[in-house]
């Protein structure tokens, strides 16, 4: 027989109510208690309220397919992969919630699978979830539209990591890691810094840079009434900060103050590498080397490097035939009377807001007996481009570069080409820049690509195919950006 026990109030020991009877309303515990089924018990007839009990170990995909359970909620990582979970058998009310555990879902998707015929969203079929971030939570309804998703949340909302995230784009561009904590990104052509979290005052908010433009070609050479020599090509302006915003390495000469790190923000910046200049087209044969092009990152701008000077007669108007101007300034060509012999290309032009980006070039000559000639070196960097001489007619050296370890190894940017000689070619200067011509016809060299050389200077007799002078091209420039990224 059974026996029954009636009562209103059930109460502990102190006098206090842990189950209580008013009117139709029935509690369980007094306040500030916690109610609890013993392990291994169940419950029925509570219903949900619309949430799930989240598993805290996350699913990898080594647990595909994750077998569902109602009113459980998921954290899924797919970082090594994708991960497949299928939904249990559906009942009016059954609650299951995914969330993207490591914001991976954009390139390993989940796939979610209902229970045989079931549908998810009217449509039985699989549903594949590859928003980064994304959280959902599907609910049973009925057999028409089987689990619908009540809640779709994409805001990915994660804690700011105090120091730079960024990526770069563009063909043969490149992000390594340097020094452990440390990011290069290189830039040998155009492309994009794109920065996705700009860091904070407090970590590191500011990049280090080198910005170097593309060297100039060597001015070009002819044969005319004696022999006439080419100035080499200035390189192209050098910018460089001091190395404060990414660790210690030891910075060029040119990377101090007032130069300064730059702060970055959350965008795009688009990087420009400029070409080397190119060498004046028959039958130009007088003409000086074409300018190097700028390159430019943010607010720095380097100038192209000047074009080096070819032959400079008496009735020729100042600088018509001379060194050109620029981040680094062409070598002087041969000039047929003293006047004209110092017309070399000025360098840090136009002058760079901070510090100097390249020098001048050297002066050609003018002939001291039928036959003898020789032409300036292009300006490099840190160093001038060199004289040239009568005796033994030698064309001047190119200017040297600047060495920098802003890519984790030291390399030297922005050697001055060398301008063409009679006797003696002129050597090419540190930093990638082109040796001048030797008469007869030992042609001189390019600058270097990505060096932002000054390419070597015409000689004599060598006006027309296969190019005039023999006069080479300058290198192309290069853009390096450093940062902290952990």
């Amino acid at each position: 027989m059974a026996s029954t026990i009636k009562v209103d109030n059930v109460q502990n020991q102190p006098g206090t109510n842990i189950v209580s009877k008013c009117g139709t309303t029935i509690t369980l515990g007094a306040s500030s208690d916690t109610v609890a089924l013993a392990a291994g018990a169940s419950q029925t007839g509570f219903g949900r309220t619309g949430t799930v009990d989240w598993i805290t170990t996350p699913k990898v995909t080594g647990d595909s397919p994750v077998t569902g359970v109602t009113g459980k909620g998921y954290f899924m990582n797919t970082t090594a992969g994708a991960i497949t979970i299928n939904l249990p058998a559906g009942a009016a009310g059954s609650i299951v919630s995914m969330a993207d555990y490591a914001g991976t879902w954009q390139t390993n998707n989940v796939t979610v699978a209902p229970n045989g015929a079931e549908k998810i969203g009217g449509i039985a079929t699989n549903a594949t979830l590859n928003t980064e971030g994304q959280s959902v939570t599907f609910v049973y309804v009925d057999s028409t539209q089987g689990w619908i998703n009540t809640m779709d949340s994409t805001s990915n909302v994660r804690g700011t990591p105090p120091y730079i995230v960024a990526t770069v784009s563009g063909a043969c561009n490149t992000l390594t890691t340097v020094c452990t904590n440390y990011k290069v990104a290189k830039f040998l052509g155009p492309g994009t810094f794109c920065v996705s979290n700009a860091g904070s005052p407090c970590g590191s908010y500011t990049v280090d840079y080198m910005v170097v433009a593309g060297g100039a070609a060597g001015g070009s050479g002819a044969q005319v009434v004696g022999d006439y020599e080419g100035g080499g090509g200035g390189a192209g302006g050098f910018r460089e900060s001091p190395g404060t915003a990414s660790g210690c390495y030891s910075v060029s000469p040119l990377g101090v103050a007032p130069a300064v790190a730059l702060p970055v923000s959350v965008t795009g910046y688009a990087i420009t590498v400029g070409g080397g200049g190119a060498v004046a087209g028959a039958p130009l044969c007088f003409n000086p080397g074409g300018g190097g092009n700028n390159s430019v990152f943010s607010t720095i701008t380097s100038q192209g490097g000047g074009g080096g000077g070819s032959r400079n007669t008496p009735s020729a108007p100042p600088f018509a035939y001379g060194g050109q101007p620029g981040g680094s300034g062409g070598g002087g060509g041969q000039a047929d009377n003293p006047t004209n012999a110092g017309y070399f290309g000025t360098g840090n032009t136009p002058s760079s807001p901070t510090v100097a980006q390249g020098t001048p070039g050297g002066g050609g000559v003018t002939p001291s007996t039928p036959g003898s000639s020789g032409a300036g070196g292009g300006g490099g960097a840190t160093v001038a481009g060199t004289n040239a001489s009568n005796a033994p007619n030698t064309g001047g050296a190119g200017g040297t570069g600047a060495t920098t370890s802003i890519s984790g190894s030291p390399t030297a940017y922005g050697g001055g080409g060398g301008g063409a000689g009679y006797n003696c070619a002129g050597a090419p200067g540190t930093g990638g820049g082109g040796r001048g011509l030797k008469y007869p016809n030992v042609a001189g060299t390019a600058g270097t690509t990505n060096t932002g050389g000054g390419g070597g200077g015409g000689g004599s007799g060598q006006c027309g195919a296969p190019s005039p002078g023999y006069a080479k091209a300058g290198g192309s420039g290069i853009v390096i950006i450093r940062y902290k990224f952990q």
